[in-house]
């Protein structure tokens, strides 16, 4: 079958063998993801600058300590703030962009407060970006953003249009942006598993409904699916690791298996189950072996055929393709989940 070579708008961006002595900066730097991140950096290179931007400075002083890296810098600020991150990118090559609202019921009754970090926030970074000459810069999403029907998806299907559009206001030579799109992260804060475990003693575990499916990634496989995609960013696309599903019941049963499972309903802003790619995406998507990654909007794949992307070959998914929980084809089991777990 011919190949074809699928061109973006900036494919003169090669891609990177190395970020090695590179400036990197990580806003949100002392949450779940950032702190792993930033651990990753340590850990495979010792001459990178990494700057750490948050806003509570007692997580920034226990991750100073516990790390105690020269490697490291800390700027207390917020993403709300334009002159600070201004401040902050000076020298910096790549950002990776973490800091949000995350949590959907504060959201819902927060609704101004989630706007103002995750949507005016975002268009902070992308013009302090463009400002101080950053290189790249990979903003983090979530399956939420699809379809939103909650404040906090909406709010992140926002950000991630204008990050993906940040992309035509630094010119051809200027910032790149893509999004990063994966599910609920096992383990990490304001996750369900320390809500089950809170509730595991009382010998019940509260499920909003039986039927409910999520997408789930290990905090280290989202570290590492974030650099990759760092490394061979072009601009403007949209990647999508292939991971597994689990029913909430499941999880219920291997964290707890002799509580009793209570419905207690839906809650505001919730869904049954997630999609990270939808049918109006397919047109757009290229499958790998082990992830999706959707095209800028402009470039639109109209021939069912293998595509060159960097060093990968890609092939583009049926045209009604679509990447949901309950419909995924890998699934975690009970013990699959009790190991993990463990």
């Amino acid at each position: 079958m011919k190949k074809k070579n699928y061109i973006w708008k900036k494919s003169v961006n090669p891609e990177l063998k190395s970020v090695s002595g590179k400036s990197i900066l990580v806003t949100g730097g002392t949450g779940s993801f950032g702190k792993s991140f930033v651990k990753f950096l340590l850990k495979k290179y010792s001459n990178n600058r990494i700057v750490i931007f948050s806003r509570d400075e007692l997580k920034q002083f226990e991750m100073a300590e516990e790390l105690n890296n020269s490697n490291l810098r800390f700027f207390i600020g917020d993403v709300r703030d334009y002159q600070r991150l201004k401040r902050a990118f000076n020298g910096i090559d790549f950002v990776i962009h973490a800091a949000a609202l995350k949590q959907v019921v504060a959201a819902e009754y927060n609704p101004t407060e989630c706007i103002k970090t995750n949507v005016y926030g975002a268009e902070n970074v992308i013009n302090a970006a463009i400002d101080c000459g950053v290189k790249r810069v990979i903003a983090l999403s979530t399956d939420k953003a699809v379809n939103p029907v909650n404040l906090y998806g909406a709010s992140k299907l926002c950000s991630d249009k204008l990050f993906i559009s940040g992309n035509n206001l630094s010119g051809a030579d200027g910032t790149i942006f893509s999004v990063v799109r994966y599910g609920n992260v096992i383990g990490s804060r304001g996750s369900v598993i320390p809500l089950f475990i809170k509730y595991k003693d009382r010998g019940e575990i509260p499920i909003t409904d039986e039927r409910m499916t999520r997408f789930w990634i290990s905090l280290e496989d989202g570290v590492n699916f974030v650099y990759q995609s760092l490394k061979i960013m072009k601009g403007g696309e949209i990647f999508i690791p292939k991971i597994p599903s689990m029913k909430i019941v499941d999880l219920a049963k291997a964290l707890a298996p002799n509580c009793k499972q209570v419905i207690t309903g839906i809650r505001p802003g919730e869904k049954i189950h997630e999609s990270m790619i939808t049918i109006d995406d397919a047109p757009r998507t290229i499958e790998f072996e082990d992830k999706y990654i959707i095209c800028p909007e402009k470039e639109l794949v109209k021939e069912k055929e293998y595509i060159k992307y960097s060093n990968l070959l890609g092939k583009v998914v049926n045209e009604k393709f679509k990447y949901d929980s309950h419909a995924n084809s890998n699934w975690f089991t009970v013990d699959q989940l009790r190991k993990i777990l463990r």
